[in-house]
């Protein structure tokens, strides 16, 4: 969830640049917040596998902050609706980074191959259903061929 937001607040971000009449600052904020989330090593929706949790983690304060300097900062010129808009999305970013986990995800021990390999009940089942239904073919042709002689 954590990155399918960054890329909706990154595109929101570029959106606003788009119809601002001085859209350069909140595009680079959005091209910012959108580079940070397609960057991840362990994401989910991740197009370049770069970065560890870890490093995201930090990127994404660099990134809020950025876009809050990008945000106040008097040199630019921005719109103060594209101002407003910046800062609720940093304050969005800087919440949904405080409620997300950044651990690392724990390696499985077996996967589903190797289990049903290996056997177990419910691989049981399934081979005693597959001869049961296999049986029951080779007698029902047993019994056509029969007939016919």
């Amino acid at each position: 969830m954590h990155q399918a937001v960054e890329y909706l607040l990154g595109g929101v971000l570029v959106a606003q640049g788009l119809q601002s009449p001085d859209p350069l600052v909140p595009t680079l904020a959005g091209v910012l917040v959108l580079a940070n989330a397609c960057t991840v090593r362990d994401g989910a929706l991740s197009a370049f596998r770069v970065l560890s949790r870890a490093t995201h983690r930090v990127l994404d304060v660099v990134v809020i902050a950025a876009v809050l300097v990008l945000a106040v900062q008097p040199w630019l010129a921005v719109d103060s609706g594209a101002r407003i808009v910046m800062v609720g999305i940093a304050a969005v970013m800087a919440f949904v980074w405080w409620q997300s986990s950044f651990a690392e995800k724990a390696k499985r021990e077996a996967t589903r191959a190797a289990m049903a390999a290996e056997g177990g009940r419910s691989t049981d089942i399934g081979r005693r259903a597959g001869r049961l239904v296999g049986d029951g073919i080779n007698a029902a042709r047993r019994f056509e061929r029969r007939k016919k002689t």
